[in-house]
């Protein structure tokens, strides 16, 4: 078992997308997509952007692992495909690419990654497709800009490395320390969706201001 640990620079629930009973990472990070299996663990912790640094957004145990194309087929994830005229949770919907069957290149339906004429975006397309593997969990925690901070004992440890107000990420392998953390995380008795993105809050001040 493994820990991969992120920053969360964009909180959006996008990226990744915890919304209808399932947590998904679908898009962005191609490193862990590509490395993590089915028993690891993904944790992302806050940015400065939202004074979250050293506090957890999220933490799913990876479940099961499947290729773009199985995500958009899968009826279990329709509710992820996009609408950006919907809610917040349905415009930032994640099942965002699938193959043209006649040429297999890439399609990307209108969504968070796509420019804002609504057009594909060839850079986000490059970036995410390089790994053809959408991480899926149904054993999550996701606390968006509500998260608790991160004790000393594992924001300091060097045994156990969480990723905290750095880029890139970090690869914790001690099976100890790794099920110390979640044992930690388990004693807020909550599961699933929890909490808004921090970009959520932002977006709904705006409309009640």
């Amino acid at each position: 078992m493994k820990l991969y640990s992120y920053v969360v620079a964009r909180d959006y629930g996008f990226a990744p997308n915890p919304f209808h009973g399932i947590c998904s990472l679908a898009t962005c990070k191609p490193l862990i997509r590509k490395g993590a299996v089915i028993g690891d663990w993904v944790v992302g912790t806050g940015s400065s952007k939202y004074k979250r640094m050293g506090h957890v957004v999220f933490a799913m145990k990876v479940t099961e692992a499947i290729s773009y194309d199985q995500y958009w087929s899968d009826a279990r994830f329709s509710s992820k495909k996009p609408n950006l005229t919907g809610s917040f949770k349905q415009a930032f919907g994640d099942n965002i690419y699938h193959r043209n069957t006649r040429t297999g290149s890439w399609v990307q339906v209108n969504s968070h990654h796509s420019l804002e004429t609504g057009a594909p975006n060839p850079k986000n397309i490059e970036h995410d497709t390089q790994t053809d593997r959408v991480l899926i969990s149904t054993e999550y925690i996701y606390w968006g800009a509500a998260g608790p901070k991160i004790p000393a004992r594992f924001s300091k440890s060097k045994t156990l490395k969480i990723c905290i107000g750095q880029r890139g990420h970090k690869i914790s392998t001690s099976e100890k320390h790794i099920e110390s953390f979640i044992a930690w995380l388990r004693t807020y008795d909550v599961s699933g969706f929890s909490g808004d993105p921090a970009e959520f809050l932002k977006r709904k001040s705006k409309v009640q201001s």
